[in-house]
């Protein structure tokens, strides 16, 4: 039976729960989905609505972007209402695979995409999945048959969680929505220690045991009491290597990426740009300020840290591409009056920082549009990160890198080590590269891409540190560089960057869109040579050339900053009391059993010494734990 939706304009994009082959009283399915669908209401703030039956369950909450009207409410149905689809989303592409459709004499009674997708998946199953340009979960069920196909976008930008127990399929967009459904809550010991190592859980792990994530490009089929996951796409870095010269690259990469910003740029509503003044996000806007009248742009300043204040640029590239750009600045009291409703937020632990600012960013301009751009992505894909031009000359050998190797720890013991200080930073880096420089060049880039080494992980977490077999792939060979930048698009870019922009954002009803991630952009740019993104240091090389001409020249001619949060400050002034309270809390670790006290206490120590280094994150990471400990674990 059909019921009639239980909110009305409760004020992010669209989620989806359901559950298939269910043993649950129909009394009992109808709470459960009403609270996981309330739970997700930020996401999905214009319609909620969910179907059930005696086998299935399916809700979905919608932030209305194309096609506002009710006539696109989901679940959505075709019309022998045999196919039920609830999908979370955009098909960027939708209207051109429409008319592909309408010449073969389909007819729509919509303009959305969800109705398109719907068409795709009954005619074509599994197989639509490569037809898509866009970002999305959806799940897809046959009521004739009892069969279900789950699927999620090629990169992880949208989420999708599920959980399989005795023949019956639970799945939503967010774990809390999957709680009500789930008899019993267990931690899952190696996803802990992985949260410890790199700040957040890599996919497909979750915190608790018996979830999981679906991978990027995996699509998972459930056949009554069987189910298997497959893979629909990955990034394939030599399949087709690039015919061309290094000019011909920037050619193909502006034109592509004009395109896909283009295509993100369809929207029923209002439609901005986020504007850091850094390169990536410079570009996505100054192509989009050419394919619309005055296009609203937005970045954040920080008023009591100006070492890490970058509006001079986001106002510099504003005025040159005459946008209505907004500048939100903030003090250090504004960043802490928001950072539980952050933290809170996340429904597994999740500690990078920068999520923080990334969702008092969201919140301030979703007072102003719901559809975002970003520069996402990016530095995955060129070559970006500080992390990539250490790798590249760490992979280079010679005279300075000996030197490095046999007297850079000796000399980082001279140097104080924190992140927020030049003097420290630095030794802190030199400590980092020079033993790096010992290992091999898998150990390298898994050391680096961690923020806690391996032996301090295992003391704190009481457990031997060991890489199932989804992770992998981290200790294959690297033969290219590309190889790094494949392993950042499946351990940071899903499992950090994605996670942080999707969380922060739709906690506040915002839709954020990649232009860097359309898959034809990706597919480009790894068949390329990696000197084409990286050489003698030169990161992003590509990417700045193929845009030079169209901004200021002071883009490209300065660091990469990042958004950074005051941390250390905080832990000694206003956080002090929160900290010794729920972190360095010896009744608190020592009764809940997950935690090795004597390790914790050693990070306090070195918190609050003069060479703090990374206790500074490694403690803000104990906040992001038990955190979640007492709003999700023990609630």
């Amino acid at each position: 039976m059909f019921l009639s939706a239980f909110f009305s304009q409760v004020c992010s994009m669209c989620v989806i729960v359901g559950v298939i082959n269910h043993n649950l009283e129909q009394d009992s399915l109808t709470e459960f989905m009403k609270i996981g669908l309330e739970r997700l209401a930020k996401r999905g703030p214009d319609f909620q609505n969910y179907y059930q039956n005696d086998k299935i369950a399916f809700g979905h909450a919608r932030l209305s972007i194309i096609d506002t009207s009710a006539a696109a409410n989901q679940p959505f149905w075709d019309e022998s209402k045999r196919y039920c689809l609830v999908f979370n989303g955009e098909i960027f592409n939708f209207q051109s695979l429409k008319k592909d459709l309408q010449s073969q004499g389909y007819h729509f009674n919509t303009n959305s995409d969800t109705e398109v997708l719907l068409r795709l998946l009954i005619l074509k199953g599994k197989k639509a999945l490569n037809e898509l340009n866009g970002f999305f979960a959806f799940a897809f069920y046959d009521l004739q048959t009892g069969c279900a196909l789950l699927a999620r976008d090629r990169y992880g930008i949208k989420p999708l969680v599920y959980s399989i127990k005795n023949n019956s399929l639970v799945f939503a967009s967010e774990i809390k929505a999957l709680l009500p459904f789930l008899k019993s809550k267990e931690i899952d010991k190696q996803s802990l220690q992985y949260f410890f190592k790199f700040n957040y859980i890599p996919t497909p792990n979750t915190i608790l045991k018996g979830v999981a994530k679906l991978n990027a490009g995996e699509c998972l089929e459930f056949d009554n009491e069987e189910w298997c996951i497959s893979k629909y796409y990955q990034i394939q870095k030599s399949k087709s290597p690039f015919i061309g010269n290094y000019d011909d690259a920037k050619k193909a990469v502006y034109e592509l990426l004009e395109d896909a910003t283009k295509l993100r740029m369809i929207s029923d509503v209002p439609l901005g740009s986020f504007l850091s003044g850094g390169i990536d996000s410079s570009i996505v806007s100054t192509i989009a300020a050419k394919h619309t009248s005055n296009l609203n742009t937005f970045s954040i300043g920080f008023k009591d840290e100006p070492y890490y204040d970058e509006t001079e640029y986001a106002n510099l590239v504003a005025k040159n591409i005459k946008s209505n750009h907004t500048v939100f600045s903030l003090s250090n009291d504004d960043l802490l009056e928001h950072y539980q409703e952050a933290l809170d937020y996340f429904d597994e632990p999740f500690a990078d920082s920068s999520a923080l600012n990334m969702f008092i960013l969201s919140k301030k301009t979703k007072s102003k549009v719901t559809v975002a751009l970003s520069g996402d992505g990016a530095d995955e894909l060129f070559s970006g990160y500080n992390k990539h031009e250490a790798l590249w000359l760490a992979d280079q050998g010679g005279l300075k890198n000996s030197i490095v190797k046999n007297f850079g720890v000796f000399g980082s013991r001279m140097l104080p080590k924190s992140r927020d200080s030049k003097i420290g930073n630095l030794g802190r880096k030199l400590e980092k590269f020079s033993s790096g420089l010992q290992t091999t060049s898998q150990q390298r880039y898994l050391d680096w891409a961690s923020f806690m080494g391996t032996s301090e992980t295992e003391k704190l977490t009481n457990q031997v540190f060991e890489l199932n077999g989804d992770l992998s792939y981290l200790l294959d060979e690297v033969k290219d560089f590309n190889d790094y930048l494949l392993r950042d698009f499946k351990l940071v870019l899903q499992g950090d960057m994605l996670r942080k922009v999707d969380a922060m954002s739709m906690a506040n009803s915002l839709e954020v869109r990649t232009p860097f991630l359309d898959y034809r952009l990706v597919d480009l740019v790894f068949s390329m040579p990696s000197e084409f993104k990286i050489q003698k240091g030169d990161r992003k090389r590509l990417l700045k050339d193929a845009f030079r001409k169209d901004l200021p020249e002071e883009i490209f001619n300065r660091g990469k900053k990042g958004f950074e949060v005051p941390l250390r400050k905080w832990f000694n002034k206003e956080l002090k009391t929160v900290l010794e309270k729920e972190v360095f809390n010896k009744g608190l670790i020592v009764s809940q059993g997950f935690l090795n006290w004597e390790e914790v206490e050693n990070i306090q120590k070195k918190l609050y010494s003069n060479n703090p280094n990374d206790a500074v994150y490694n403690t803000w990471t104990l906040l992001g734990f038990q955190r979640w400990i007492a709003k999700y674990y023990n609630n």
